[in-house]
């Protein structure tokens, strides 16, 4: 599918690591709360239709990939450059446009915006399917294929240095934690900001990530999640859980390693209702068990936002 260009690429060079980001811009949050049951009835939809309702920018970027590396058996990690004028919020997605490919991609930043800010670049962590966007990134997409990206998406995590503090919450399965590890990259961008200012510009209080694949390979960015918690011990906090016995065995093992799914008694010593803000992520029966169990443990529901992948 072809799509207008409204504003031309300018090239960068570069730099294939991930280093953590620092800066970044910051305005109100306005995440995107439950409303309802009927979550599964989309799951056959294309990316556009499922969101049609959604926010969005109105300018269509170009962009270039720039790295790819192999995220785990069945997740390729893109870097991407894009324009000078893209810009995005922790926890957003954007509408991925390949020339040629008629389907158009929806795809979640797993890294901040302070990254953007630093390099010019972006980060997409992509499952394999048959979905003709993603199959594409498996299969034919290369360092120097170009695409188009526009920005958008309700969930979010961008507080003002005004915000009062909240204790984050973070729930993922599967490649669902991709805008949550985006959303914890901010947050500890928010800290070192605070830091290096010598004041307190932003009101940061706890995160604790709850993250469920079927096994220690799907662990997405497990060693990067696990060294921002112990450069910040006192506020960030994570639970891994392996939801398929397996002969697999981790050869760094943490005391967060869990085998079996998210229990309501882990969730109960993270809610509290007045401080506690939830970010869920992963697959609909996931997202409706886990919402289920934390409005039963008393937290508002407006203070639970999700996304759901399909």
């Amino acid at each position: 599918m072809s799509v207008p260009v409204f504003l031309s690429f300018a090239a960068r060079r570069l730099i294939l690591p991930c280093p953590t980001a620092r800066l970044f811009c910051c305005q109100v949050m306005a995440p995107r709360s439950i409303t309802g049951g009927n979550m599964s009835s989309k799951r056959k939809m294309d990316h556009l239709e499922r969101t049609a309702s959604n926010a969005r920018q109105n300018a269509v970027y170009p962009a270039e990939v720039c790295g790819i590396i192999n995220e785990s058996e069945t997740v390729k990690r893109l870097r991407i450059a894009v324009h000078p004028d893209f810009s995005f919020k922790a926890g957003q997605w954007v509408d991925f446009f390949i020339p040629g490919v008629e389907k158009v991609g929806g795809f979640s930043m797993c890294s901040s915006p302070g990254l953007l800010q630093r390099e010019g670049v972006i980060d997409l962590a992509v499952k394999y399917t048959q979905h003709p966007p993603a199959h594409w990134v498996h299969t034919m997409c290369t360092v120097g294929s170009k695409v188009d990206m526009r920005v958008g998406g309700d969930f979010f995590f961008d507080p003002s240095p005004s915000d009062p503090a909240v204790d984050l919450l973070l729930v993922a399965g599967g490649v669902g934690i991709n805008p949550l590890y985006s959303i914890l990259l901010h947050t500890a961008d928010l800290l070192r900001l605070n830091h290096a200012s010598g004041g307190r510009d932003y009101n940061i209080g706890s995160a604790h990530l709850f993250f469920s694949a079927k096994n220690t390979h799907e662990l997405l960015f497990k060693d990067s999640i696990t060294e921002v918690c112990r450069e910040f011990p006192d506020k960030f906090s994570c639970n891994f859980h392996i939801t398929q016995r397996s002969t697999d065995v981790d050869p760094h093992p943490q005391s967060s390693m869990n085998h079996g799914r998210i229990t309501e008694a882990e969730l109960r010593a993270r809610v509290h209702p007045q401080r506690t803000l939830c970010y869920l992520c992963g697959p609909p029966p996931m997202i409706e068990a886990i919402s289920k169990t934390l409005m039963d443990l008393g937290l508002p529901k407006d203070r639970i936002v999700f996304e759901q992948w399909w």
